[in-house]
């Protein structure tokens, strides 16, 4: 036994999962495995300096058992003059009134329960006891269910303020740590319901496949979780990099040329690869950036399967302009010419969410320069008035220069609305400022907010384009008006 507490120690202290000083809280829902890393901590909490806490979280699914576990624990935390941190949910009645399934219900409970302690300062990590024989089934049940190498991975050992010092050691140890320690636990019946997959997997499945396939399935399993996470955090970070090069990413939307996506796994330093190899790799980048995108534009919601990021490439190779494709989530990914356009279905409805990107700001043109901050679209601008043609050379990188002495009161900043009419400097007639947007291949989200200048109620400036042509700057003018857009930082 004193070589299990040595195990979790080194595992502990060689993927620096905790670190002296550290408020750490034990989740203890009383079974074996829990109750089992609550005593390997308490007789590492010296050596590792740790400040221990318990935390239990109530599910309410087993009536009259969850409050005699809730008991259970809270006496373990007084036995050893631990700080107990409860909390509780009736998950059976949230995930019938949400239509969820149960077991996924309980989880997100569970792990916004310890993501609270930890935000609210109570604790730094909350550490859980899933162990090796865990680790293998949930492998297992991805494969059952169909999952790529994502899945694979299974549990991780660390995510945000979680971590997991037990996946190394398997389930049978714990209980003969336990027994060796004279130390009672609750067990949870619902563990035995071979109704539910899990627990036909580890009461039959996974039996037979140590019987008569491999004895040392467990072990091997969790050595193909770890091989496969090392693999997709690479793979990921590929993908990321890909990401910040070929999307524009904005607040509920992001946009992707077509090409790019299809071409986004391309190694321009390789000579000597066969044009199949680079479709394959390709391909499967395009999958990974196609997920990527989705995840940072609907960070929640129904999660894309296979067929469905299918159907985004088909759509990118050979979709029509303005098809679209409704997937899990609210999420809608439009054929926009040449580009894929990804948001929230509910940011093309007429909705409230839509007036958040009402705005106007009225200017004074009589100084020397105004900021104007338009939180609604995340930007800041600026109005800086000069000689001209003194100064004309400052506004090389601006383009064209509005004629102030043109310009009449009310100046307002404001955003786009439809009907708006202007004629940009080198068109020979006015156009609908929708029709100028389209053409520039401008999508309707993209347009959400988009920014105009009025002056006296007529159009003379918008994003992307020339100044209104009887507004522009010319040999006569005596000051002209630049503007300049950046980031809010």
């Amino acid at each position: 036994m004193e070589s299990l507490s040595s195990r979790v120690r080194d595992t502990i202290e060689t993927r620096g999962f905790l670190h002296a000083g550290e408020r750490v809280a034990v989740a203890v829902s009383g079974g074996a495995d829990s109750v089992a890393l609550l005593l390997l901590l308490l007789e590492l909490r010296k050596q590792l300096g740790l400040v221990l806490s318990i935390a239990h979280f109530n599910h309410k699914l087993r009536g009259k058992d969850s409050d005699k576990d809730e008991r259970f624990v809270a006496k373990l935390a007084a036995k050893y003059g631990l700080v107990f941190h409860s909390g509780q949910l009736d998950v059976g009645a949230k995930a019938k009134r949400d239509k969820a399934n149960l077991e996924d219900t309980g989880r997100r409970a569970r792990y916004e329960f310890f993501e609270a302690l930890a935000q609210s300062g109570h604790v730094d990590k909350v550490v859980v006891a899933h162990t090796m024989d865990d680790q293998a089934e949930t492998v297992l049940a991805h494969i059952l269910r169909g999952t790529g190498l994502a899945g694979l991975g299974g549990i991780h050992p660390e995510v945000g303020h979680v971590v997991r010092p037990l996946l190394g050691v398997r389930r049978a140890e714990l209980r003969a740590y336990l027994r060796s320690k004279k130390q009672t636990w609750r067990e949870d019946a619902t563990n035995r319901d071979t109704t539910r997959m899990r627990a036909r997997i580890r009461k039959k499945l996974m039996p037979l496949l140590e019987k008569q396939f491999q004895p040392a399935v467990v072990q091997h399993l969790a050595t193909l979780a770890e091989l496969a996470r090392e693999d997709e955090a690479f793979l990921d970070a590929w993908a990321t990099s890909r990401v910040r090069q070929y999307v524009d990413l904005k607040s509920g939307w992001a946009r992707i040329s077509s090409e790019e996506l299809l071409e986004c796994g391309k190694n321009k330093d390789s000579t000597t690869e066969t044009a199949q190899d680079a479709d394959k790799r390709n391909l499967g980048m395009a999958r990974r950036v196609v997920r990527r995108i989705v995840k940072q534009v609907r960070p929640s919601g129904g999660q894309l399967n296979a067929e469905h990021v299918r159907a985004i490439l088909n759509l990118a190779a050979s979709g029509e302009n303005g098809k679209c494709l409704e997937l899990p989530g609210g999420l809608r990914v439009r054929r926009e010419h040449h580009a894929l356009v990804f948001g929230v279905a509910s940011s093309l409805a007429e909705s409230k969410e839509r007036k958040a990107l009402v705005f106007g700001r009225v200017i004074n043109k009589d100084g020397v320069e105004t900021v104007l901050s338009v939180p609604e679209i995340s930007c800041v601008f600026r109005f800086r008035v000069i000689d001209w043609p003194a100064k004309r050379g400052d506004t090389i990188a601006t383009g064209f220069v509005l004629d102030c002495d043109a310009l009449q009161s009310p100046l307002m900043l404001r955003n786009w609305r439809p009907g708006d009419k202007f004629r940009p400097c080198g068109h020979r007639s006015e156009h609908k400022l929708k029709r100028l947007l389209s053409k520039k291949r401008v999508s309707r989200w993209e347009r959400e907010g988009w920014p105009v200048l009025t002056s006296g109620g007529t159009l003379v400036w918008t994003r992307g384009f020339p100044v209104a042509a009887e507004f522009a700057a010319t040999e006569k003018t005596r000051t002209g008006l630049v503007i300049t857009e950046e980031p809010i930082s």
